[in-house]
């Protein structure tokens, strides 16, 4: 499922420590307060529109030093159409991250069908 990108020089993690999920599942985990999304699209597609509540941390200068989940939430990486988070996952793996990370199947657009809310600005 993740193998190996030549044109992003990313090997695929482990099949247990990298995971899609649909969006459906993940506006559960929100309405629950059991997730922490991050939203690796670039600043203008931010302001265009995110999921609220979501860090903004894109993929052009992704940071995995800036993610901090707390004890017992789940993390959710999203991009437009679930291709960015990918590497992003990636990243965060080589900085070391050892927990779960979630890729939200079909990005902030499936969220959007979902029926999941989105807002406008920074």
């Amino acid at each position: 499922m993740f193998g190996v990108s030549a044109a992003a020089g990313f090997a695929g993690p482990p099949d247990d420590q990298v995971e899609m999920v649909e969006a459906a599942a993940v506006r559960r985990w929100v309405a629950a307060g059991e997730a922490v999304l991050v939203d690796v699209r670039e600043p203008k597609e931010y302001v265009a529109g995110h999921i609220p509540g979501a860090q903004h941390n894109p993929l052009s200068r992704f940071d995995p030093a800036r993610i901090r989940v707390p004890e017992g939430k789940r993390l959710v990486l999203h991009c437009r159409s679930g291709a960015r988070c990918g590497p992003a996952a990636m990243r965060l793996l080589a900085a070391g991250h050892r927990d779960k990370i979630y890729r939200m199947q079909g990005g902030i657009i499936a969220w959007h069908a979902a029926g999941g809310p989105l807002e406008a600005g920074f």
